[in-house]
């Protein structure tokens, strides 16, 4: 099971008004959900004209952190530019894919947003009655539809999706230890048995650290 994941916001720095999800389980847009939030600050007028989600539309409605635990459960989470859906969300147990980085990989050249790969891929999108663009669950289905594309395209599994995927932030260097800032692929190369006792020996590795050396392993 792969969980697409979207979020809608007060901007570009955060605090979040929706979030949704869909499953994709064999080849299948399943288990839609999604939740109005109370956000931690004020929406700005260029997020409302984007969204359409009012102050006044989630005055009532709980915290992020009130509901995200209905978001979990699945080994794999799945989103357009997810690195910005996962720096606003609370920490979330499983394994990060992003369709923008991917189909940047498999079809350069194009406009990436995920309207115009909906366009320009001709994806087939059956999103509930009564939403539009830019709101969450909506743009769940675009991006289903978007990671089936990938997978039918390029016969790549979750596994492999989540190998190929570029590795960002703190899990891309070392943020301690005698490799401080060097990147965890180079350092596989020439002391793999130094990842290998990490990942034996210190227990709280942040999941997305321990993934990276992980991998890096495997490919090496």
């Amino acid at each position: 099971m792969l969980r697409v994941i979207d979020t809608e916001t007060c901007g570009l720095q955060g605090g979040i008004v929706e979030v949704a999800s869909v499953d994709v389980i064999n080849g299948q847009i399943v288990n839609p959900m999604s939740d109005l939030i109370c956000p931690d600050r004020p929406i700005s007028r260029e997020a409302i004209a984007i969204h359409r989600i009012t102050e006044a539309m989630v005055a009532d409605k709980p915290p992020i952190e009130k509901v995200i635990s209905r978001y979990h459960g699945s080994p794999y989470y799945v989103a357009h530019n997810a690195s910005f859906d996962r720096r606003v969300l609370p920490e979330m147990p499983g394994e990060w894919i992003c369709t923008l980085s991917l189909a940047k990989s498999l079809w350069p050249g194009r406009k990436y947003g995920n309207q115009a790969l909906r366009e320009s891929l001709q994806l087939e999108v059956n999103p509930p009655a009564g939403l539009h663009a830019h709101r969450a669950l909506y743009d769940c289905y675009v991006t289903a539809s978007l990671l089936l594309r990938i997978m039918n395209f390029s016969g790549w599994d979750a596994a492999e999706m989540v190998r190929r995927m570029q590795v960002r932030g703190s899990s891309a260097t070392f943020p301690f230890g005698k490799y401080r800032g060097q990147k965890i692929d180079e350092v596989a190369k020439h002391d793999p048995g130094y990842l290998k006792w990490m990942l034996k020996n210190i227990l709280d590795l942040k999941p997305n650290l321990r993934s990276a050396m992980e991998r890096a392993l495997s490919t090496d």
